[in-house]
This record gives structure tokens, sequence and C-alpha cells, in this order.
């Protein structure tokens, strides 16, 4: 599974990295891309595609964190996951869900992440990874509106 992570916190990040590697070596099938920024983000979602992208909703260069989940949402067939300390994550999920954008149906609090026990414990990371993504068997929000 081809994951992007955006996450401007530079020691996040360095952890999500190294948990990305540890899941690889166990031979998980995750591939972590992390973009410190939105513009990052935007130019490697026009240049890979991605299963999953995850948002942390404050970033550098948006100071909007509506129009940043929704600018990276509307970048492709993906779906989102909102990985945040903001405390309008939970309306940013309610809204994405109700324009009918494949998301995950929680936002989770970054503060709450175990990323160094991701590190020490990869199948901590592939679960939460799988765990992001719809049940086998489901239809993602995007395809059920649609039809």
């Amino acid at each position: 599974m081809k994951v992007l992570w955006v996450e401007d916190h530079a020691r996040a990040g360095e952890l999500l990295a190294a948990a990305a590697a540890a899941a690889s070596r166990k031979r998980y099938g995750i591939d972590l891309v992390i973009a410190t920024s939105l513009m990052d983000a935007e130019r490697k979602l026009r240049l890979e595609r991605f299963d999953l992208v995850v948002v942390d909703l404050m970033l550098p260069d948006s100071t909007d964190e509506d129009a940043t989940v929704t600018r990276i949402a509307n970048m492709g067939k993906f779906r989102v996951a909102v990985v945040s300390a903001s405390e309008k994550r939970n309306d940013v999920v309610a809204s994405l869900t109700r324009a009918g954008v494949d998301c995950a149906p929680q936002a989770v609090g970054k503060e709450d992440l175990p990323l160094a026990d991701f590190v020490r414990r990869p199948e901590l990371f592939r679960d939460f990874i799988h765990g992001l993504m719809p049940a086998p068997g489901t239809q993602p929000a995007a395809r059920a509106a649609s039809r």
C-alpha cells in the first residue's frame, strides 16, 4: 500500500520514516512517502499514485484547515485520513464525509499517536495504517455516494 503522510513536524517525520523502514523489513507492504508542507504534498500527488493520504491540518504553508484538506482531497482517488492536533479535526472529517470524500470516519489526535511504539513494534504501525482504510468488502464513501 502506498501512503503519503503530510507532516511538518521534523521529529514526527523521522519516527514515521523509521516505523515505515521497520515495517518494510517485516515485509508488511507499506510504502511511506513523507511530505512536509501542502505544496510538497501537491507536488508528490501530481507525480505518484497513493492509496492513502494522511493529513496534518496545521501546515506551515496553509492556515485554513478546511482548504488544506480540500486541496489534497481534490487531487486524486485515494483514501484521506486526518491525523492532527487541530481542535477542528473532527469537524473537518464530518465535512469531508458529507461532501462524499473517501475519508476515514474518525480523525486521530496526533498527540495520541504512539510514534516511538510504531518504530519498536512495526505491526502496530501496519495495523494503524490498515485501520485507516475501509473494511474489506465495503465501498468507500465517494463511490457509494455516486451510485
